[in-house]
């Protein structure tokens, strides 16, 4: 409990360093309220995890944090574009407890607000202290990684519309949708402190790993969190019909979870579809995937020294699948 709580403070620090860079950079001008829009999430918190990540593997591999600070702010702008967006699609009134952009300025403000965000972050990129080549292939990896979320929101609203997925096909979808952006947040972090490419390529890997590890884990969060901590509706994935992996794996196991897909569904069903899931064990089954995944993913960092940092990159690998929301 100790080494967590260490944890967290040492995020912290790094995290607060990037808000604050964030709200410099995010001066409101006219129109102010697209900037009040853009800024509405990143003022709701949000633990920072990914440029918390790309600072913790620049100082990992020996470089300057104060170098990747405009980097990790740009993977946090993206991050929270990708949260404005996917609240319209999904339809979401709460994120981080806090109404959703589009509840307040509508979906054409939402999205307005969101391509802000994703325009400035590539603006952002390029303000790092790092030779040409450097900056040039961090844009590319952000250019990549957004690319890779589109396909993966695209496949997992897809999924929707299907009977069948498969797990194979769900961990697809969440290592585009998820954990690319965990990747390129690593990968920047170490181009840019310098390391040279078979680090980067493993700390690339270390932050896909553990990113579908964490999506895997926030499933299981959605329905054994509750609500006051989660910030949203508990079971709504359910709700909506989303084919996590804790819903394949039921399905494999020939379990009918009646309410999935059921948007009005009573607090009193969302009860007892949870319990079905725990009973027959597909929660468990989530949660130890994701166990093995954080696992290979922190394997990926014998290649760093040891240090405090590298030692905050492994316990950041095992807050994942500890954290409650």
């Amino acid at each position: 409990m100790t080494r967590e709580l260490d944890l967290i403070e040492e995020l912290r620090i790094r995290a607060d360093t990037v808000t604050s860079f964030i709200d410099q950079y995010l001066q409101e001008k006219e129109p102010s309220e697209l900037y009040t829009a853009a800024k509405h999430l990143l003022h709701a918190g949000g633990k920072r995890l990914r440029p918390c990540m790309t600072i913790l593997s620049c100082e990992a591999v020996g470089g300057n944090p104060e170098i990747v600070i405009p980097a990790g702010a740009a993977i946090e702008l993206v991050h929270n574009f990708t949260l404005i967006h996917d609240d319209i699609m999904d339809r979401d009134d709460l994120r981080r407890g806090y109404p959703a952009v589009h509840t307040i300025w509508g979906n054409a403000g939402a999205i307005l607000a969101g391509d802000t965000l994703y325009a400035k972050s590539f603006e952002l990129i390029t303000q790092a202290h790092a030779p040409p080549a450097q900056t040039n292939e961090c844009v590319r990896i952000i250019a990549e990684a957004c690319v890779e979320i589109c396909e993966g929101q695209w496949e997992d609203i897809e999924f929707e519309n299907r009977d069948h997925v498969s797990e194979d096909e769900y961990l697809m979808m969440v290592e585009k949708k998820t954990s690319a952006l965990y990747a390129a947040s690593a990968k920047i972090g170490g181009i840019l402190g310098g390391a040279e490419r078979r680090v980067v390529d493993a700390l690339g890997e270390y932050g896909r790993l553990v990113g579908i590890g964490f999506q895997i884990y926030d499933d299981v969060i959605d329905l054994r969190t509750p609500e006051d901590l989660l910030g949203k509706n508990r079971g709504s994935d359910i709700v909506k019909g989303k084919k996590t992996l804790i819903i394949t794996r039921a399905h494999e196991l020939g379990e009918d979870i009646k309410i999935f897909g059921k948007k009005n569904a009573s607090s009193e069903e969302i009860d007892q579809a949870i319990h079905q899931l725990e009973e027959c064990g597909s929660i468990d089954y989530a949660e130890t995937k994701a166990i093995k995944y954080i696992q290979k993913g922190k394997k990926m960092l014998k290649i760093l020294p040891n240090t405090p940092s590298k030692q905050l990159l492994l316990d950041l690998a095992d807050y994942m699948i500890t954290r409650r929301y």
